[in-house]
């Protein structure tokens, strides 16, 4: 599903990786850790076509990203759905128009899209928050909102980058709880956290793998923690 094969990235004279290689099956889920600055994000970022490496070979969901054009990349951005840290809301819009914005972006919308939104609105709790704008809600809330967003196309694929860092004990695992069941519909999870409480509680529920991300390597840990 995601390949990476001898990938090197850095920014300007700070190299983060230069010899990564990773594979992660279809309908396999995995926990990121590492230290700050180590290159989680960057890493997600990678994988879900944001950056570019300087070297190495990507293979999503079985193409080559370099060999991609433009418009092939578009496409499978819509299998790719990413959850930001700062969830990257449009504040003016309300919580509907934002989760319905990557619909919007790739067509004409019809009826059937309206109701996958609602139905992902009630699935995350938030149907009563429809209407609110993105500053009117709690960061848990956003965070729920922003995973109903990432997946309204249906994507194969989900990328979370620290999806509970900003919100309580019981925020996270209802948020633990969704992308479990996303994991179980079949998706794909690469989900970067710091949080090792989190990643023991989805132990027993999940067949969860771990990755140490830690001086421009990747140290594969197996399901324990």
């Amino acid at each position: 599903m995601i390949e990476l094969d001898k990938v090197a990235m850095g920014y300007g004279d700070r190299g983060l990786f230069s010899d990564l290689s990773l594979s992660l099956p279809a309908g396999s889920f995995h926990f990121l850790t590492g230290p700050s600055g180590a290159g989680k994000t960057t890493l997600l970022r990678l994988c879900s076509m944001e950056l570019a490496p300087s070297g190495g070979r990507i293979t999503l969901l079985g193409d080559d990203v370099s060999r991609l054009s433009r418009d092939q990349v578009a496409l499978m951005r819509q299998r790719i759905g990413v959850v930001h840290q700062d969830c990257r809301f449009i504040d003016h819009l309300s919580l509907a128009e934002n989760v319905l914005l990557p619909v919007t972006v790739s067509g004409p919308l019809d009826p059937e899209d309206h109701k996958q939104r609602d139905q992902l609105l009630s699935w995350v709790g938030l149907a009563d928050r429809a209407e609110n704008r993105p500053p009117e809600l709690s960061g848990g809330e956003r965070q729920r909102a922003a995973l109903a967003r990432a997946i309204i196309l249906s994507p194969d694929v989900i990328l979370a980058d620290e999806p509970t860092g900003n919100v309580d004990w019981d925020m996270s695992l209802r948020l633990l709880d969704l992308l479990i069941e996303l994991n179980k519909q079949g998706k794909t999870v690469l989900c970067a956290t710091h949080d090792l409480n989190l990643i023991r509680q989805a132990k027993s529920r999940v067949t969860a793998r771990v990755l140490r991300l830690r001086n421009g390597t990747i140290d594969q840990a197996g399901a324990e923690l």
